[in-house]
């Protein structure tokens, strides 16, 4: 057969296994990861309100760490991405590429134009939501933001407006961070308040520079301070790269590096992206490739946020169970220390001066970790405004609670979530709806424009029927095949994604076919000759049995390239 009609035969094959039970079986609805988030959410409720709220009213947790109690809608909220950075930056305009249209209020330009904090969400109507109204939302976790005051909430709104990427997730963008004389202009509110406020809720931090302008102002410092203890969840953008030249950015890079490890109290180097994130081509094609490849990684981030919604959760919440339990044992000691009738405010004030050996007293008493003591300048000051004898005596039953939810309850919970030590069976009861089948079925429809990189605009790429056979580079023959042969691979076990020789030897056996034939199948099939057949490759293999058993076709010398799936054909071009 030449390789046309392998080709032809590979378009029509329907994905069965001949003499194999569970062969030709079809795949499973697209990915869903909102069930599993729901389920994760309630446990995570129930457990707050059981054992972590009271602890927290017991010991003022929201006075001390100025964090509201939290409500159900926090808990149910989608992943948000909060925007940080200096006035035109390109804060706007990275939101507007992202959505792919412009949004209900928005304001971009060269001067400091978002002067207000906006919440892009998804609705069926474009309109723009005063910030008191969304303060008062029942179905909107900014209730907390009341506590700022109507002078922040005329400076807060929400923009409404139909998008498939704001059925994930949710944007905020920040007012532009002032420099110079500017921004010793009085807002009117807290601004690094705010911002941390917000980035106690946010999934992801996305902190902006321009290539031209890396100076960090007080203001811009003082944003950044407020991000502390959030550090895994920043990603750094050096934006508008394009617009320099090779051995600039070089320079600028290393300046940016300098510049945030000066001002992030953090061992490890921030991840910085750099490129031109917005929709206009390149003005600078010299970094065209490096520029595609960091958006790429970049959006890769932002696409998988809803998968990790759940793990998210959990996250916080076990942060936030840690503070409470060593705010209660601060609490409890400084209340143990006071006397019973006389001398009330001077031991406070002796204690309130000693707080450094106080900490480390509870610290070393109870077994404490450093990282969970609240920042000592700002808690001094707090307790300052505060009457020690008024404070309540510790509970031990109340820190047994805390002690079981880090310990048993959200152990058990991390349980309920896949784990690559499940098998597919367990894999796919643990998500419910959500098959295994397309994990990208959960991401968010991040952009993909070749066109800005000086290429050839792929226009298949979100195509749910694939490429055509026109597109020789992209397009494979098997791909129906594929999908429907999914489950069936799934029910062989692979682990990480593979099947075991053994394990594969004797699907193939089953087949009944010569052992020359099977031979010649697993040397075309084995196309990275690493001795384990992934998912292309299987369905590789099963093509060709069928094409053997069913049709009386001799096994190939070589695969056509429109049977070699596409991620594997540089191997075959290399010769290897």
């Amino acid at each position: 057969m030449s390789g046309e009609d392998w080709a032809a035969e590979a378009s029509a094959y329907s994905g069965g296994i001949p003499n194999l039970s569970g062969g030709n079986t079809s795949g499973g609805a697209a990915g869903d990861t909102s069930d599993r988030t729901a389920m994760v959410a309630a446990q995570l409720k129930r457990i707050y309100k059981k054992a972590v709220l009271p602890v927290e009213k017991r010991f003022q947790y929201d006075y001390f760490y100025e964090s509201p109690f939290l409500s159900d809608v926090e808990f149910d909220s989608k992943p948000q991405v909060m925007l940080v950075g200096q006035y035109s930056v390109g804060k706007t305009s990275f939101i507007r590429y992202l959505l792919g249209r412009d949004f209900p209020g928005q304001r971009i330009g060269p001067e400091p134009t978002t002067d207000r904090f906006t919440v892009l969400l998804n609705g069926p109507e474009e309109r723009t939501i005063p910030g008191n109204a969304l303060s008062v939302h029942p179905d909107l976790p900014f209730r907390g933001l009341e506590r700022f005051g109507v002078s922040f909430l005329s400076r807060f709104e929400g923009s409404q407006l139909p998008s498939s990427v704001l059925k994930s997730i949710s944007l905020v963008d920040t007012p532009g961070i002032l420099s110079g004389e500017k921004q010793r202009t009085n807002r009117g509110y807290d601004f690094t308040k705010v911002v941390s406020w917000f980035a106690e809720r946010a999934d992801l931090i996305i902190l902006l520079f321009d290539a031209h302008k890396l100076d960090i102002s007080d203001e811009l410092k003082g944003a950044i301070d407020a991000l502390k203890g959030h550090e895994d969840k920043i990603r750094c953008i050096l934006n508008k790269a394009d617009q320099i030249d090779r051995q600039q950015l070089m320079r600028v890079y290393g300046a940016l590096l300098w510049s945030l490890g000066k001002t992030m109290s953090s061992p490890e180097v921030a991840r910085v992206y750099v490129g031109s994130f917005w929709e206009e081509p390149l003005k600078n094609m010299d970094n065209a490739d490096l520029f595609e490849m960091e958006e790429k990684d970049l959006m890769k981030d932002l696409a998988i946020l809803p998968r990790q919604s759940a793990v998210r959760k959990i996250n916080e919440l076990v942060k936030r169970i840690r503070k409470v339990k060593t705010l209660s044992y601060i609490i409890g000691h400084l209340k143990s220390q006071m006397p019973a009738l006389m001398g009330k405010e001077k031991k406070q004030q002796k204690l309130i001066e000693d707080l450094p050996n106080v900490f480390r007293t509870i610290m070393k008493k109870n077994n404490l970790s450093p990282g969970d003591f609240p920042d000592i300048a700002k808690f001094t000051g707090k307790l300052k405004d505060t009457k020690f004898a008024e404070f309540h005596a510790l509970r031990d039953d109340q820190i047994t609670m805390l002690e079981e939810c880090l310990t048993r309850d959200i152990p058990r919970l991390m349980e309920d979530l896949p784990s690559e030590k499940d098998t597919p069976e367990i894999l796919r009861q643990k998500m419910g709806t959500a098959t295994v089948k397309n994990p990208d079925s959960a991401n968010v429809p991040v952009p993909n424009r070749a066109d800005k990189f000086g290429r050839k605009t792929d226009m298949d790429a979100a195509n749910p029927f694939g490429y055509g056979q026109e597109d020789e580079g992209n397009y494979w023959a098997l791909q129906d095949s594929a999908e429907r042969l999914f489950d069936g691979f799934e029910a062989l076990g692979p682990e990480g994604g593979f099947l075991a020789p053994q394990i594969a030897k004797d699907l193939l056996v089953k087949t009944g076919l010569e052992k020359e034939q099977l031979r010649q199948i697993w040397n075309l099939s084995d196309i990275d000759r690493d001795g384990y057949l992934d998912h292309h490759e299987y369905v590789v293999a099963m093509f060709l049995c069928d094409a053997v058993i069913q049709k009386g076709k001799p096994v190939p010398d070589v695969l056509p390239m429109s049977v070699v799936p596409p991620s594997k054909r540089a191997l075959i071009n290399t010769g290897r």
